[in-house]
């Protein structure tokens, strides 16, 4: 079934509220989750609220946060979320990464106390409406394994990195550093399909397509897959974003992440607060004059769209693209939520009395 984005934007702002947040704070926490389902990233759109109220009942989300700077210069900052959802946190830290970049050119944010926040790309995307390039990564859930191990060590540690242009479309990368995101096999459970080979290791680190095989004492592989597909990159890559993220700003780290998944429970002995994030905030001009770096990065992507295609009918895209035509095609016909999703939302509707 579909739903407008106003529809689940503002079922989500109401649950927000029913489990005590403001309207700002819930309206903020909704902007961003209903956008992944409006960019076509199902796995951290409207599927994921279930799990936010799921941390809320078990006291790990602070409805009512003083979300504060607790250390800066004048081009860094580090913040204490006070265990506020990420996805209100993040916009937050966002802003006063872009904040300092206009005042010295740039601006480097590390957050801690912090719960899951949501797609990446929300909050590099906040750069573009100043003519900057914005960054967003964080440590997530201890679901991946590093190459060659079998423990679950390190998060799905997303990057994302976003770059205007003049009247090109912006570039806007937006990735995991494993080969899939948690909530891709969450998609696949719910459809009953197998992961693709490469995604997920059993417990005795052995490849397997069994979508629940993480679930199952397996886990998430870095990008790659494997050592002869360079998957010692994912793992380098997912680890810079989790001492960025956590070693950085006070955060926990590797295996004491506090998960987002129900069927692991949090470290006993943590080694810092909550999750982190890490943001940056790019005034072009300190480095060029903007309307230069602008017309060449229109350029860019011009000239990145005129390579010749291997087939025709599959041209080489810009990052972004596929997100932007998910949008474009919700907008207008809606956005699907699986019926699984829907029972999670009756269940949460049920139990607030909201109405979807």
């Amino acid at each position: 079934m579909n739903y407008t984005y106003e529809q689940l934007h503002s079922f989500a702002k109401k649950i927000f509220m029913a489990i005590g947040h403001n309207e700002e704070l819930a309206t903020g926490a909704a902007d961003v989750l209903i956008s992944a389902d409006l960019r076509g990233v199902d796995s951290h759109g409207i599927a994921r609220l279930k799990g936010y109220v799921r941390l809320w009942e078990v006291e790990r989300i602070n409805a009512q946060p003083d979300i504060k700077i607790v250390h800066e210069t004048p081009s860094t900052a580090t913040i204490d979320a006070d265990a506020a959802l990420g996805l209100i946190a993040g916009p937050k830290a966002m802003q006063v990464a872009i904040d300092k970049a206009k005042q010295v050119g740039t601006g480097w944010v590390s957050v801690k106390n912090s719960n899951h926040y949501g797609i990446a790309g929300f909050h590099s995307m906040m750069a573009l409406e100043e003519d900057m390039i914005g960054i967003s990564m964080t440590n997530a859930s201890p679901l991946v394994a590093p190459t060659f191990g079998k423990e679950r060590m390190l998060g799905t540690n997303p990057i994302s990195v976003a770059i205007p242009t003049l009247n090109e479309t912006p570039f806007i990368a937006d990735m995991a550093t494993t080969t899939a995101a948690n909530g891709k096999l969450e998609v696949l459970q719910r459809k009953k399909l197998d992961a693709p080979l490469g995604w997920v290791q059993d417990q005795e680190g052995h490849p397997t397509t069994n979508a629940n095989g993480v679930k199952e004492g397996g886990a998430l592989l870095p990008l790659g897959g494997d050592r002869e597909h360079a998957s010692h990159k994912g793992y380098i890559l997912g680890s810079i974003v989790d001492i960025f993220s956590a070693v950085l700003s006070g955060a926990n780290y590797g295996p004491w992440v506090p998960p987002f998944v129900s069927f692991i429970d949090p470290v006993a002995n943590p080694v810092g607060e909550g999750l982190g994030h890490f943001f940056g905030a790019m005034r072009v001009d300190a480095f060029r004059p903007k309307e230069e770096f602008l017309q060449h990065m229109d350029q860019w992507v011009a000239r990145f769209r005129e390579t010749e295609a291997v087939d025709a009918d599959n041209p080489v895209q810009i990052p972004g693209d596929f997100e932007r035509g998910m949008e474009a095609e919700r907008s207008k016909n809606g956005i699907p939520v699986l019926q699984a999703v829907l029972d999670d939302l009756k269940e949460l509707g049920d139990k607030f009395e909201v109405e979807l």
